[in-house]
C-alpha cells in the first residue's frame, strides 16, 4: 500500500515548480514558499531562503489549488465492505482531492440532521474537507420531501438524491421549497420509464454488443422537463451526470435563456465511450451509461466552452463479488479518485488539445462555484490547500498502490502515467 502523501506547510520552499492558478488564469514557473499553513511567497526566484527551511525541487512538477469533487458515493455506514470513510479519505488525498462532497446514499440515507451529526463524528482527523449532500426525499425514494430547512441548518452543502426523481410534481415542490434556503440542488436528469432496462447507450455499438439499449431521450426528455420547471420556479439547479451531446445542447440553450443552472459530467464520460464496452468489463457498467463517440466529443467541447461547468469523479466502489457478474447484471459505478487526474491529464492535455488550465479549472474552481463557495487560489496569503502533481511518474494500478478498498476500474493492473506526490489541506 502507498504511503500517505499528506504534508505540512510549516516551512517549505518548492523551487522551479509549475504553478497553475485557474482563478488568476496563471501558468508559470516559480519558487513557492509555504510557511505556517499559508502561501508566504510566490516569486520567479526566492534568493534569501529563510533558515530552517525544507527545500524541495519542483522542476517538472505542477502545483495547483486542491481538487474538489462534486459528488461521490458514501458507503459508510451501511456498506463498509465497499469503502470506509478511512479508506475514502486516503484515496481522495492520494488523488489530489482536498475537498470531497459525498452523496446521501448511506444506510440509512442522510435525510435528517441526526444523520449528518453522526457522519461528522466519524470523519478521520487527517481526512480532506468532507462536505455532504443532504437527501431531497425520504429514504431516497423520490416520493416525500425531507425537512429541507432542518438539513440546511445542520450544515449540508446542498441537496441531492444522487439518482433520478421520477415524480415531476414532487420535483417541482422540492425546487419551490428549497429555493429560499440558498443551497445548491443537484438533480439527475433521467427518465427510468424511458430507460427501461437499458444497460448501454443505444446505438450501433449496443447492437453489435447485443446489450439492451438506453436511448438518448431517457436523459434529454427528463432534462427538457427539468429545464421547463426551472424556467418557472427560478430555483438554481445543478444538473448532474450529463452524458449526451443533445444534453449539452439543451444546457447551452438554457444558459442562453438566462436560466439559473450549472452542470457537470463525469471524468469517465470524457475519456471513454461505447466502443470501450466491447469487452463487457463490468467496471464500465455506469449510470448513466457511457455515451456514443459523438457524445464524448460533445461533452469535452462542452467543458472547454463552459457549457458543462465541472468534472465530477462520481467515485462508486463495489466489492469484487458484486462486480464479478455479467455486464447487464452488474451494479453501476466505478472508482476514480486516484485515477482521474493522471488519466485526464494524459488523455486530454498530453494527447488532446486541452490546456492545463482548462483541466484544472474544471477540477478546482468550477466545482466550488457550483457549490456556491469561494474558489481556492494559488496566491500569497492564501491558506495552503494545494496539490503537487508529477505528470511523468508512472505506476501500476493495483492493491499495492491504491488506497481504495475496491478494484472496480477498467484500468486495474495497467500502467498509469502521472501521480500526485503531496497534498496540503489546511
Amino acid at each position: 500500500m502507498s504511503e500517505s502523501i499528506e504534508e505540512d506547510a510549516i516551512n517549505l520552499l518548492l523551487q522551479r515548480v509549475r504553478v497553475l492558478d485557474p482563478i488568476a488564469n496563471g501558468d508559470r514557473i516559480a519558487d513557492v514558499w509555504l510557511k505556517d499553513g499559508k502561501i508566504a511567497a510566490i516569486e520567479g526566484q526566492i534568493v534569501d531562503i529563510p533558515p530552517e527551511t525544507t527545500i524541495k525541487n519542483g522542476e517538472n512538477l505542477i502545483l495547483s489549488p486542491g481538487l474538489t469533487d462534486l459528488y461521490s458515493a458514501n458507503n459508510d455506514p451501511g456498506h463498509e465492505e465497499r469503502e470506509t470513510l478511512t479508506s475514502l479519505s486516503k484515496a481522495a488525498l492520494a488523488g489530489g482531492f482536498t475537498r470531497l462532497t459525498l452523496l446521501p446514499n448511506t444506510v440509512p440515507p442522510l435525510d435528517n440532521a441526526a444523520g449528518l451529526t453522526f457522519l461528522q463524528q466519524k470523519i478521520p482527523s487527517y481526512a480532506p474537507h468532507f462536505q455532504f449532500w443532504g437527501a431531497l426525499t425520504q429514504n431516497l425514494e423520490g416520493e416525500k420531501m425531507v425537512e429541507l430547512a432542518e438539513l440546511a441548518d445542520a450544515g449540508v452543502v446542498g441537496f441531492s438524491d444522487g439518482k433520478a426523481i421520477a415524480h415531476w410534481g414532487v420535483l417541482r415542490r422540492l425546487l419551490e421549497y428549497g429555493g429560499p434556503l440558498g443551497r445548491p440542488m443537484a438533480i439527475v436528469p433521467t427518465s427510468p420509464q424511458l430507460r427501461d432496462n437499458g444497460a448501454m447507450r443505444e446505438g450501433s455499438f449496443s447492437i453489435q454488443a447485443g446489450l439492451s439499449g438506453d436511448p438518448v431521450f431517457s436523459e434529454t426528455a427528463a432534462l427538457a422537463a427539468l429545464l421547463e420547471i426551472v424556467a418557472i420556479v427560478r430555483t438554481p439547479v445543478h444538473i448532474m451526470r450529463v452524458s449526451t451531446a443533445r444534453g449539452v445542447e439543451l444546457i447551452a440553450e438554457a444558459k442562453q435563456r438566462g436560466l439559473p443552472v450549472t452542470a457537470s459530467t463525469t471524468w469517465l464520460h470524457l475519456l471513454l465511450d461505447t466502443e470501450a464496452v466491447g469487452d463487457y468489463n463490468p467496471s464500465l457498467r455506469l449510470d448513466p451509461p457511457l455515451g456514443n463517440p459523438g457524445d464524448r466529443v460533445a461533452l469535452a467541447d462542452g467543458v472547454k466552452a463552459g457549457v458543462i461547468d465541472a468534472i465530477a469523479i462520481d467515485h462508486s466502489p463495489y466489492t469484487y463479488e458484486e462486480k464479478t457478474v455479467s455486464f447487464e447484471e452488474a451494479p453501476s459505478g466505478a472508482i476514480g479518485l486516484e485515477l482521474a487526474l493522471p488519466l485526464l491529464w494524459e488523455n486530454l492535455v498530453i494527447k488532446g488539445n486541452w490546456t492545463g488550465l482548462q483541466l484544472y479549472k474544471a477540477l478546482t474552481v468550477a466545482p466550488q462555484v457550483c457549490l456556491g463557495q469561494n474558489p481556492l487560489s494559488c496566491a500569497v496569503g492564501e491558506v495552503a490547500e494545494l496539490t503537487l502533481f508529477d505528470p511523468q511518474k508512472t505506476w501500476i494500478a493495483n492493491r499495492e498502490t491504491l488506497f481504495s478498498q475496491s478494484a472496480n476500474t477498467s484500468w486495474w493492473g495497467q500502467e498509469i502515467r502521472g501521480k500526485v506526490l503531496s497534498v496540503w489541506h489546511g
